[in-house]
C-alpha cells in the first residue's frame, strides 16, 4: 500500500502531463501554470482534510494532476524566455530548487515524528506545500509572458517590450539586438503558420522537422533521470537505511535528511560551468559516475558488514552529488530546448509524461525489489546509467549556447543517426540571440555543405 499511496501521485502527473498541451497554446505559459497550480490547491486541501486511503488516493492524484501541468509548462516558459548564452544557468535554479524539497520533506517528515501520535503529525507537512502555491499564484502576474508565444499569437509590441525587458536594465525595444532577436522569432513563427496547425499525427511522424526524433531525444534524460535509480532512494531513503543496514528510523530521517542539504548545494554547482561544458558532456560523465556509485552500493550490501554499511551511505552521498551535477539539470531542460515552436508543447508534454510514468513504475516496485532484490537492485540501476553513456554520445546534439531557432536549424540538416553537433555554440551576452549574434562553426559546416531540410 506505501508503494501504490506514493505512486499514484505520479500517475496524476503523468495525466496533468498529458492533459497540459490542451491548456499551453491557448492560454499561454502564465495562464496554464495559473491553472495547474489552482488544481494543486485543490488537491492539498483535500489531501490535508482526508479520512479514508480512498480519499488519500484520489486527492494525491489530483494534485498530481496539477503538478504534471506545471512540470511541462514551467520548462517551456523558461527556455522561451531565457537568453540562449546563459539558458542552461538559469534552468539550474529550477532543478537546484528540485533538490531542496528532498531535504524540507525529510526534515518536516522527521519533525512529525517527535510531535504527540496524531493525525496533525502527517497533515500538517501536506498542507504545508500551499505555502508554495500561494507565493506561485501571487508572483504570475508580475511576471512577462513568453515572448515567442505572444509572437505566435500576434502580439509583437508585447513581445518586442518583452525581449527588451529580459535584454537587461539599458536594453530599449528600438536596441537592434532586440529587432533582431524578434524578427528571427517572427521568421520562425511565420514559416511554422505557413505550414498549418500542427497535428498530433504530425508529432509522431518524422518530416522535415525531425518530430518523431525529436520527441524521442526529448522524452530520453526525462527518463535516464528516472531510470538512473534516483527515486529507488530519494523516495524511500530512510527506509533504505533501516531495512538495508539496521539503523533506527530517527538516524535514517537525520542522515537522509543531511544528504539532501548536501544535495541542495551541490547542484548548484551547474550554474558556473553548464555553458562552458555543455549538455552532453555533463550528462555522460554524470551517468558514469552514477553507474560507479551503484556498484559500490551493491558491493557494500553485498559484503554487508559493519564498515561497509557506513560506506554504502557514503555512496549513497555521492550518488545523490554526481546525479545532481548532469542527470538532474539536462533532464528537465534539454526537451525544451530542442523541441520546434510548432509542435513544443505537445512533445514535451510527452517528454513530461515519460518522466512520470517512469516514476510510478519505479516508486510502485522499490518496496518490494528492496526486500526481495536487495543489493541486486542496485546492479540494474548501475547497468542501466552505464548504458545513458553511450546513448547520449550517438544521437544526443548540443543545445549550449545556441537559440532555440539555431536548434530547428540543427535538427533540419541532421538525419536520425550519429548527431554531429557535440559541442557548445557561440551564442554571448554581446552578440545577443538574434541572427547577427550567430557565429558557429558547426551551423556553418550545413550551410557550407548545402544540405537543405
Amino acid at each position: 500500500m506505501e508503494g501504490t499511496i506514493a505512486g499514484i501521485y505520479d500517475i496524476g502527473c503523468f495525466l496533468g502531463a498529458i492533459l497540459a498541451f490542451m491548456t499551453a497554446d491557448r492560454l499561454g505559459r502564465k495562464g496554464s501554470i495559473s491553472v495547474g497550480s489552482w488544481i494543486m490547491v485543490v488537491g492539498t486541501i483535500l489531501q490535508t482534510s482526508a479520512t479514508e486511503r480512498v480519499q488519500m488516493i484520489v486527492s494525491r492524484t489530483v494534485t498530481g494532476i496539477g503538478n504534471g501541468m506545471n512540470t511541462v509548462n514551467v520548462p517551456i516558459w523558461q527556455a522561451e524566455s531565457f537568453k540562449s548564452h546563459n539558458r542552461g544557468a538559469m534552468l539550474i535554479i529550477q532543478s537546484a530548487l528540485i533538490a531542496l524539497g528532498h531535504p524540507l520533506s525529510t526534515f518536516m517528515g522527521l519533525a512529525s515524528r517527535q510531535a504527540e501520535p496524531s493525525s496533525f503529525g502527517w497533515r500538517w507537512p501536506i498542507a504545508f506545500q500551499g505555502v508554495f502555491l500561494v507565493a506561485i499564484l501571487l508572483g504570475l502576474p508580475f511576471l512577462p509572458e513568453s515572448p515567442r508565444w505572444l509572437l505566435q499569437h500576434g502580439r509583437i509590441e508585447e513581445a518586442t517590450e518583452v525581449f527588451a525587458h529580459l535584454g537587461g536594465k539599458d536594453i530599449t525595444i528600438d536596441d537592434p539586438k532586440i529587432l533582431a532577436e524578434r524578427d528571427e522569432v517572427i521568421a520562425s513563427v511565420e514559416e511554422e503558420k505557413r505550414l498549418g496547425q500542427a497535428s498530433w499525427g504530425e508529432v509522431f511522424t518524422e518530416g522535415p522537422n525531425r518530430n518523431i526524433s525529436r520527441v524521442l531525444l526529448g522524452a530520453g534524460p526525462y527518463m535516464f533521470n528516472q531510470w538512473s535509480g534516483i527515486n529507488s532512494l530519494a523516495y524511500f531513503l530512510p527506509v533504505t537505511f533501516e531495512r538495508n543496514i539496521g539503523l533506527s528510523t530517527e538516524l535514517s530521517l537525520i542522515i537522509a535528511g543531511v544528504l539532501g542539504v548536501q544535495y541542495f548545494f551541490v547542484s548548484w554547482l551547474p550554474y558556473f560551468f553548464i555553458e562552458k561544458v555543455g549538455r552532453r558532456q555533463m550528462l555522460m560523465w554524470s551517468s558514469a559516475a552514477c553507474s560507479f556509485c551503484m556498484v559500490m552500493i551493491a558491493i557494500m550490501l553485498k559484503v554487508n558488514t559493519i564498515v561497509t554499511q557506513w560506506i554504502f551511505v557514503a555512496f549513497c552521498f555521492i550518488f545523490f552529488d554526481v546525479f545532481s551535477l548532469g542527470i538532474l539539470p539536462v533532464s528537465w531542460m534539454y526537451a525544451s530546448e530542442i523541441m520546434p515552436l510548432r509542435t513544443r508543447n505537445k512533445g514535451v508534454a510527452l517528454g513530461v509524461s515519460s518522466h512520470w510514468l517512469s516514476n510510478f513504475v519505479v516508486v510502485f516496485v522499490t518496496p518490494r525489489a528492496i526486500n526481495n532484490l536487495k543489493y541486486k537492485l542496485y546492479i540494474i540501476w548501475a547497468v542501466l546509467n552505464a548504458s545513458f553513456v553511450p546513448i547520449t554520445w550517438l544521437w544526443y546534439p548540443e543545445t549550449a549556447r545556441r537559440s532555440l531557432e539555431d536548434m530547428d536549424e540543427v535538427f533540419r540538416h541532421e538525419r536520425f543517426g550519429l548527431t554531429k553537433t557535440r559541442s557548445p555554440g557561440t551564442r554571448t551576452r554581446e552578440g545577443g540571440d538574434g541572427i547577427a549574434g550567430r557565429n558557429d562553426p558547426e551551423l556553418e559546416i550545413y550551410q557550407h555543405e548545402g544540405k537543405t531540410a
